[in-house]
């Protein structure tokens, strides 16, 4: 049994399945998750991650009948099923819940993609510890964070960001055939990337086009459309491509990405990027997150080279001028773009080239049987 609650955990599980299920063809599986697991596993979920999608203390809050919902769907069904394990994908507030009931039932947990608890929250390695029979890390710098929490059970198994992305990039089409492909017109194109949850859209979308707009006599915006987000949620003046994102960032001269998986995925993908995260705009909001926030940098590309590699625009930060600012200095011809390409490259290094699903699905498999 598998639970995620949003689309990149969708993606990343969908790869788990398919290693298990080369290891084990008699595998079978439930899940909460998304069309990409259900292709994987090739039955349905049992809900939706449309439906789990609910991001900070308000969207939870307005939506708590159908998380409450979901939750008490989820371990009744833990219940029933009884599984040989429940694999975590992330979503911590719902999925440590789930994890505490399995625990009470005898049911093996893993984690596999933690909770950002190295960021904030640490509190939840002890509910980690107390659950999970193993934790696959994706980030090589994770393993060291739950040692020294007293937790010797998680372990590195690459970055899957590193094999779906070159994997897409294969086949990727070049920027003239993406055009072309897409009825764009002929300009260079400007990738705007604003998440992939309504309200990140809404308050992301807006400050990446006003910045993008002032550059469109020699470049073309066009969004990244999320999965499950109706065509509605984006402004008609602009292009959306839907189930492309990769190939729009490969296509691209540059990048405006919300922070988050994306921005891992365009540094993996080569193109240089500004982060945004728009939220409340509030500066006291950034003070307090400030104080919170156990980390030196938000975005992934940064956290992976222990370095500033891309510019992080963060609340009262994330402004049409600033973002604009910056998203000049890593076009062509300006010293922030070869700067980020440089980073890249030790990003690529540090993730290393391990196969994170199988290698999951290997240690995994091992310690069910074992």
């Amino acid at each position: 049994m598998l639970c995620v609650g949003e689309a990149s955990g969708d993606l990343h599980a969908s790869e788990l399945i398919r290693a298990l299920r080369q290891q084990d063809p008699e595998a079978r599986f439930v899940f909460l998750g998304g069309d990409l697991m259900a292709e994987a596993a090739q039955v349905s979920p049992v809900i939706h991650y449309r439906e789990m999608a609910y991001m900070g203390v308000v969207d939870v809050v307005s939506h708590l009948p159908q998380v409450t919902r979901n939750l008490k769907i989820a371990t009744s069904l833990l219940g029933k099923v009884r599984p040989d394990a429940l694999i975590l994908i992330d979503y911590p507030s719902f999925n440590l819940r789930l994890a505490s009931e399995a625990r009470r039932l005898g049911i093996p947990v893993y984690y596999y993609i933690s909770p950002k608890v190295w960021a904030w929250k640490e509190f939840r390695t002890a509910k980690i510890a107390e659950c999970c029979r193993m934790v696959f890390g994706i980030f090589p710098f994770e393993p060291e964070f739950y040692q020294r929490h007293g937790y010797a059970r998680c372990i590195y198994v690459g970055n899957p960001s590193v094999e779906e992305i070159d994997r897409r990039l294969e086949s990727a089409p070049l920027a003239e055939e993406f055009r072309r492909k897409h009825s764009l017109s002929d300009k260079p194109l400007i990738a705007i990337v604003p998440g992939s949850r309504v309200g990140e859209i809404k308050r992301n979308l807006p400050i990446m086009l006003e910045a993008a707009r002032v550059l469109e006599s020699k470049y073309q915006a066009v969004v990244a459309g999320a999965p499950g987000v109706d065509r509605a949620q984006y402004p008609d003046s602009v292009p959306v491509v839907f189930d492309a994102t990769t190939e729009l960032m490969h296509a691209s001269t540059a990048a405006l990405v919300t922070s988050g998986t994306a921005s891992l995925e365009a540094a993996l993908a080569r193109v240089p990027q500004v982060v945004c995260y728009r939220h409340t705009g509030s500066r006291m909001t950034y003070a307090v997150m400030s104080r919170i926030l156990k980390i030196p940098f938000v975005s992934l590309p940064n956290l992976v080279a222990d370095k500033q590699v891309v510019p992080e625009l963060l609340l009262h930060k994330c402004t049409p001028i600033d973002v604009l600012r910056h998203l000049v200095n890593i076009l062509p011809g300006h010293k922030g773009r070869d700067a980020q390409l440089e980073g890249y490259d030790l990003i690529r290094r540090r993730l290393g080239e391990t196969r994170a699903a199988a290698t999951a699905a290997t240690l995994l498999l091992a310690d069910i049987r074992g």
